[in-house]
């Protein structure tokens, strides 16, 4: 079982615009379901905060804090594919900032339920 960690739009979740907070994440990747290859162990779940500045030291701080690292990391459907999108960065770029500070691949979206 791989085991991931998962990056949401703190936004979209504080706002309910269509998310109301991580379930669908954690169902997905319970089930591997949408873009999780199998079934899969969440070790870390990290809300990404206006304007995002934060999101790759604190992503590495919550590995160090779970005493784990993930196999790979996902940026929920709110931060990859919602709409209205992130008005500061656009997924490539989180992916970037996050895999230059972890070394770990990142996946863009978590599930497809609407």
């Amino acid at each position: 079982m791989k085991k991931v960690a998962i990056i949401g739009c703190g936004n979209y979740m504080s706002q309910c615009f269509a998310c109301p907070g991580d379930w669908k994440c954690l169902k997905s990747a319970t089930l591997g379901e949408g873009r999780f290859e199998e079934e899969s162990q969440v070790i870390a779940f990290v809300r990404c905060e206006c304007p995002g500045r934060t999101v790759a030291p604190n992503t590495g701080f919550a590995f160090k804090l779970a005493e784990m690292k993930p196999d790979v990391i996902h940026l929920s459907s709110c931060m990859a594919i919602a709409k209205p999108d992130c008005p500061y960065h656009s997924p490539e770029e989180f992916a970037e900032m996050i895999t230059a500070k972890t070394g770990l691949e990142v996946v863009l979206g978590t599930h497809e339920y609407m």
